[in-house]
């Protein structure tokens, strides 16, 4: 089973990320669970979107607690508490326009940055990070298809139908091309 936790702040899109990746996961035929939390419930505070992915029925109903991916918004809030919730072999994906090398000093983590804001300003989607990270993440995890994740937006996104597809599909093909060494 895969468990993946999205963190981002209100207001980032991780929440419709984590709606989109479940989306995906469950028109390629697997069985998904999703929730999430929200902190003050207002812009800018810490939410996350917690995601099961499994072949069979997910009876399991509890918090994550030891994710197979996370996929951080904001640099800023890869801490420690959001950390404990990955080990050694967990694929960590952050917002970032760092360098790799510069998460070398967080610990024994597998985390592979991605600038998805200077990707989503390329697609004309200003500071709208989601779809970029989205497709960056899929590409690491190498699933879901990108096609599918694409099918997913242009049927979900409010606005910039073609222009968050485009941030997608960018992203998932400059992870791809990388040497990100996953």
């Amino acid at each position: 089973m895969l468990e993946i936790v999205i963190l981002g702040r209100g207001g980032q899109g991780a929440q419709t990320a984590g709606n989109q990746l479940a989306q995906a996961y469950f028109a390629e035929g697997r069985f998904v669970q999703t929730f999430a939390t929200y902190g003050g419930a207002r812009r800018g505070t810490p939410v996350t979107s917690s995601i099961r992915v499994d072949e069979t029925s997910i009876r399991l109903r509890c918090n994550i607690d030891n994710a197979t991916a996370l996929l951080c918004f904001d640099e800023s809030l890869l801490d420690r508490d959001f950390l404990r919730l990955a080990n050694s072999k967990t694929l960590i994906v952050v917002n970032s326009a760092k360098e790799k090398e510069a998460f070398a000093g967080v610990g024994a983590y597998r985390i592979f940055p991605v600038d998805g804001r200077a990707i989503a300003r390329r697609n004309d989607m200003g500071k709208v990070v989601n779809s970029a990270l989205l497709g960056a993440f899929a590409a690491a995890l190498e699933h879901p298809g990108i096609n599918t994740i694409c099918d997913v937006i242009e049927r979900s996104a409010p606005a910039r139908k073609q222009q968050n597809i485009a941030a997608c599909r960018e992203a998932y093909q400059l992870f791809q091309t990388a040497d990100q060494g996953v």
